[in-house]
């Protein structure tokens, strides 16, 4: 079962109460809206402990349709690279640390 970001605020709030939902919302949105802006500027974002986003350049490239196998030149764009921790691989595989 996927967390989104609709379930995830509503754990927030049972947890902790006093906190006002328009303000965890903000909250949310800033954070991402943060990372999107440093990925779009290419640097690297790192929650310690957890992961880290980073991203990469594929160059522009000449490749092949595959259902046609027609020549298609395909433009440089940018990707995103995810890595977890090793606290976190280790938790997630049960791993003793």
């Amino acid at each position: 079962m996927a967390i989104v970001k609709s379930k995830l605020l509503q754990k927030i709030i049972k947890n902790h109460p006093y906190v006002y939902k328009k303000d965890l919302e903000k909250f949310f949105n800033i954070v991402f809206q943060e990372i999107k802006n440093a990925l779009k500027r290419g640097d690297r974002v790192e929650f310690r402990g957890l992961f880290a986003f980073s991203t990469n350049v594929q160059k522009a490239r000449i490749s092949r349709n595959p259902k046609t196998g027609e020549k298609v030149n395909t433009p440089e764009k940018r990707t995103i690279n995810f890595k977890m921790s090793k606290d976190l691989f280790k938790k997630i595989n049960n791993e003793e640390e």
